[in-house]
């Protein structure tokens, strides 16, 4: 069943009383958004939270939910933090939220989360509450800890490597590689992942170091380049993102290191295009459902467009925006916000998003959307004809697959609730 993403305003008629009197409107559908809005990733958790606090908007004024229900938007801060995140989701809960947006805050803060929703949800038969995460990517959590309850809006680690892995089949001056990694979950994935999918694509690829640093804590990254230079490798695959990224961007630059880096989603975050055009030199090549003046994607650019005319600012995340809409179309196809009907809806939902039509797979509550390869490069007028952050950098399209082409297998025993 397709369902359009902007959501038919629901007409709405006046219902009166015997007595003459208005019934009261209906009440509203919480979703409650627990993500960074402090210390070194609140930059991020901002970008998130505008995304889908602007879908949100849209939905209402467009009529909202059936029966002319509006959905209304809580905000948490996660402060990058499981605990802090269970606090804020039990904060929520107190304020009658019935759907949670993350991703932000890292795949295990994020599995810590879904982890405390199963817990809340058996012990509060009714009362249940759903989690959709747009992009904390790691496969667990659509693999062996997939949860009846949880939905990725976004492609995981697998997918994206393997698109990444794709491309360097065809990209013969990577030679040697290093892995520098965050660590977490999801850093250890993107390492993991990157050896065996870059090493199946290309088995003359040699790797020649690897590394795991604290998250959000490096302030110099001159040691670990020093490593990387030492180990004589011209690529590295990094899952950094945020203020991980950047500074080891500047590192680089700084010591005259020309490398190309590998990475997953760090150029949709703000700062990372600036960091690149500052160093004057590497490559920076990631995966997204879209990138910043893709060609023939008129939909994205007519959002991009009327989210910087209401908002003041850039238009990065596509699968964010159309969170909160594929939520919506789960209700609209349920006839309910019970979550649990919701999540029914939502398996095997096929949606007309910006990005062409995206499927969540019912048997581990993972999209499927396309997913572009590209790299942050000068403006040549040909490969990249617009600049982004006020540089004369943009972003190159490299390869376009589509969300089937990347699908992996999944690990995940779906245990849904009885009948």
């Amino acid at each position: 069943m397709k369902l359009a993403l902007s959501l038919r305003p629901v007409a709405l008629a006046s219902l009166l009383l015997a007595g003459g009197a208005v019934l009261a409107q209906p009440a509203t559908y919480k979703i409650a958004y627990i993500d960074p809005l402090s210390g070194p990733f609140a930059n991020v958790g901002e970008l998130m939270l505008a995304h889908t606090r602007y879908a949100i908007d849209d939905i209402n004024a467009r009529g909202g939910l059936p029966g002319g229900q509006k959905m209304q938007l809580l905000q948490f801060d996660s402060k990058l933090s499981a605990q802090e995140s269970q606090s804020a989701l039990q904060a929520a809960i107190d304020q009658g939220a019935r759907a949670i947006v993350t991703g932000g805050s890292g795949s295990s803060v994020v599995a810590a989360l879904v982890q405390a929703v199963n817990r809340w949800n058996e012990r509060n038969p009714g009362k249940e509450l759903l989690v959709l995460n747009h992009s904390s990517i790691d496969p667990d959590l659509t693999g062996k800890s997939c949860s009846f309850w949880h939905f990725q809006t976004d492609a995981n680690t697998a997918m994206k490597m393997k698109a990444i892995a794709n491309y360097i089949k065809k990209t013969p001056d990577v030679k040697k590689v290093y892995l520098l990694n965050q660590d977490y979950a999801h850093g250890k994935q993107w390492a993991s992942y990157g050896r065996q999918m870059v090493g199946l694509a290309r088995p003359d690829v040699q790797f020649v170091g690897e590394a795991l640093h604290p998250i959000g804590r490096v302030k110099d990254f001159s040691p670990y380049l020093a490593n990387i230079k030492q180990s004589g490798a011209d690529s590295v695959i990094t899952g950094n993102w945020g203020q991980d990224m950047t500074l080891l961007l500047k590192a680089a630059g700084d010591a005259g290191y020309n490398l190309r880096y590998f990475n997953h989603s760090a150029g949709s975050v703000p700062g990372t295009v600036l960091a690149v055009s500052q160093a004057r030199m590497g490559q920076l090549t990631w995966v997204a459902e879209w990138h910043p003046g893709q060609a023939d994607v008129p939909k994205v650019d007519a959002l991009a467009k009327a989210y910087k005319a209401k908002t003041q600012k850039d238009f990065l995340a596509p699968r964010i925006e159309m969170t909160p809409r594929i939520l919506a179309a789960a209700i609209v196809k349920a006839g309910s916000t019970d979550a649990s009907k919701i999540a029914k809806a939502m398996e095997d939902l096929t949606f007309e998003s910006v990005v062409g039509p995206v499927r969540m797979r019912a048997e581990d509550h993972q999209l499927l959307l396309p997913q572009v390869v590209n790299t942050i490069a000068p403006v040549d007028g040909k490969a990249v004809k617009v600049g982004w952050e006020g540089t004369t950098y943009g972003f190159r399209t490299d390869a376009v697959y589509t969300g089937n082409e990347l699908a992996q297998g999944t690990e995940c025993k779906m245990v849904r609730p009885a009948q």
